[in-house]
């Protein structure tokens, strides 16, 4: 027998939407995939999600919100989709782990976006140790101190200027000699006192053992060597969505992203919620919300069928 909503992505979207879906005697399944939480669990602390006078670690938040939905009786199952067949009703999703077929007369997909990293091995070893790709989540835990930001994009130069008004100086790192970034964006990190900007360069080590004391960096031009110190490194180089699992089957733009309107996908019955639709803003309470959005709007959706 069809479900009657599947919930890809167990995040504080894929949460939310379930908390929302159950209360609306939807009797959603939440496949959690191979991160259950998503990023969210990898923030050591949240300061900006309401509700929570002290800041929270990430993987307690998400704990709390999977809780509630388990209170109000939202099953979960430890699978993510390997494929997905979006032209038939109900729905037809192919699980990875199980190798069986769950069909849904509707679906959200909150499969998140993962951060691109550098892979060198000392990013690896130092993430959460100094070491960050959201400058929103953990730049307040740098004020007074020194840190860089490691690209030339538009997030990385919002980073950069979100973090001079904390931390004490803030270097840019970028491989090639101009940004990427709007012109806007790119004139505002000049013009503002407190970011340096180091133009063709590319890290080669992150410098510390228990946490980062600074950075070695390799000049793709001259290829002079040279460490900085710093106690904070922040990577932006790029998000990935999650999308791999509905190539062919939903809208999915250039960059990767599903493309909505509000929470509805090209498909009837498919909706999207929290980063992997979501170009902009990647907070966590944005995703909330629009898990919101997405449980509602699939209700209005079952109630019009």
């Amino acid at each position: 027998m069809a479900e009657q909503l599947v919930i890809v992505g167990s995040g504080p979207a894929g949460l939310t939407a379930a908390i929302y879906a159950a209360r609306a005697n939807l009797h959603p399944l939440v496949l959690e995939g191979m991160m259950p939480g998503g990023q969210l669990t990898q923030t050591p602390e949240i300061e900006n999600f309401p509700g929570f006078e002290n800041p929270v670690p990430g993987g307690t938040l998400v704990e709390t919100m999977r809780k509630q939905a388990e209170r109000l009786g939202v099953r979960f199952l430890a699978d993510e989709v390997l494929s997905c067949d979006f032209s038939v009703t109900p729905k037809k999703l192919t699980l990875m782990l199980g190798g069986g077929t769950l069909e849904s007369e509707t679906v959200i997909l909150a499969t998140g976006s993962s951060p691109r990293w550098l892979g060198l091995p000392s990013e690896r070893r130092l993430k959460g140790r100094g070491v960050s790709s959201c400058a929103t989540c953990d730049g307040a835990f740098f004020k007074g101190k020194r840190v860089a930001v490691i690209g030339g994009g538009d997030t990385a130069l919002t980073d950069a200027l979100h973090l001079a008004t904390m931390a004490s100086a803030v270097t840019v790192i970028h491989r090639r000699d101009a940004f990427r970034a709007s012109a806007v964006l790119a004139d505002r990190v000049t013009r503002t006192a407190g970011i340096e900007v180091v133009w063709d360069s590319v890290p080669e080590e992150f410098l510390g053992e228990k946490r980062v004391e600074g950075i070695r960096i390799r000049n793709v031009k001259t290829g002079e060597v040279r460490d900085l110190p710093l106690e904070g490194i922040f990577v932006a180089i790029g998000h990935t969505p999650n999308t791999s699992a509905f190539q062919g089957q939903v809208e999915i733009d250039a960059a990767g992203y599903l493309v909505t309107d509000r929470t509805r996908t090209s498909v009837p019955g498919v909706f999207a919620a929290g980063d992997v639709q979501d170009r902009v803003y990647k907070q966590a309470v944005v995703a909330a919300g629009t898990g919101c959005m997405a449980a509602l709007e699939a209700q209005a959706y079952l109630q019009h069928l």
